[in-house]
């Protein structure tokens, strides 16, 4: 199933934003729980209810992402039409809702996805699949690796444009174009974090946010300081999930594109577990991978991804896709 660009796609950015803002996204009926967190705080968990004892695929999202990002709904849709459960669990303020703990997310936080796929699998009766795209592929490949064999309740995963070298692709989003993806997020992300302030005074430097320009420097005030950092370049290192590809033992596949502007093809790592498939095609953008005449469509991405996890959970620890695949 390799990946081939329509023509009228012709660049990593346009392959990235038009499956984003322009192709419709299919239709998904959700429900909405609300789980009380460890900490006090809560998480919003979109469902979709299959049948009893079919597979189950939970799906970490990227940053300021949702359950409606283009990519979750086509998904959830394609779990759906087989009668499958799915789940958008929600990282910390991205529901819709504040959340009320003094922290947000971030790309390494494996604590939250071990604590949420634990539960969503003491409920389920069936297979049990995830996939993370961008922020939340790096953050489910971190527990992955951290977890090694106690994370084998996962019978195959899926990694979807994760910036797995935190540092190139912070880099990489900081300059020319790519400034219009940062300037869209810190749209978003700047407002979460004054509203924060009004609760927890004194949290990190106002000011300092607001002369924040780029992520790097957004990350030094706010997500490295809030999460355990040190600052920007211990988080980008230490929460990288280039570092622990060859750990994993969950079968997984690793897909990015070669280019995708958020990680340029040039820093992708070439080595991973045996049971790792790292797939990386020229084209297809960030979690874009778009196909068909105009408008075009959105399946490609969930027919690779369903894929991968019924032929790696038949074979467990043997993906039968090879182990680094490029064009």
């Amino acid at each position: 199933m390799e990946y081939s660009s329509p023509f009228w796609l012709p660049s990593g950015h346009l392959q990235t934003i038009y499956p984003a803002k322009c192709i419709a996204k299919p239709a998904v009926r959700y429900r909405r729980e609300r789980w009380d967190a460890p900490d006090g705080d809560f998480v919003d968990i979109d469902f979709v209810d299959g049948q009893r004892g079919q597979p189950m695929v939970v799906l970490f999202h990227g940053l300021e992402g949702s359950s409606d990002s283009h990519y979750a709904r086509s998904l959830m849709a394609a779990v759906a039409a087989r009668g499958w459960s799915g789940a958008v669990p929600h990282f910390r303020g991205c529901s819709g809702e504040a959340n009320r703990a003094p922290r947000f997310y971030h790309s390494g936080d494996a604590a939250e996805v071990d604590w949420i796929v634990r539960k969503l699998h003491a409920r389920h009766c069936g297979k049990f699949y995830a996939v993370g795209v961008s922020l939340g592929g790096n953050a489910l490949l971190r527990w992955l690796g951290e977890s090694q064999h106690q994370a084998d309740f996962i019978d195959a995963a899926c990694s979807v444009s994760a910036p797995l070298d935190l540092a190139q692709g912070g880099a990489s989003l900081s300059r020319g174009f790519n400034m219009v993806y940062t300037r869209m997020f810190l749209q978003t992300l700047k407002p979460k974090c004054i509203a924060k302030l009004e609760h927890f005074p004194g949290l990190f430097d106002l000011d300092a946010l607001h002369a924040a320009r780029d992520l790097y420097a957004f990350d030094n005030v706010v997500t490295a300081p809030l999460h355990g950092y040190r600052d920007t370049n211990d988080y980008w290192d230490r929460a990288s999930a280039k570092h622990v590809l060859t750990d994993i033992t969950v079968p997984t596949l690793v897909l990015n594109a070669k280019n995708d502007p958020f990680l340029p093809g040039r820093h992708l790592p070439q080595r991973a577990a045996s049971n790792v498939v790292l797939e990386y095609p020229d084209h297809g953008g960030h979690v874009g991978f778009a196909v068909g005449r105009l408008p075009g469509k959105l399946d490609w991405l969930p027919r690779r991804l369903l894929h991968f996890l019924d032929s790696a959970s038949d074979q467990p620890g043997k993906p039968q896709d090879g182990q680094l695949k490029h064009g």
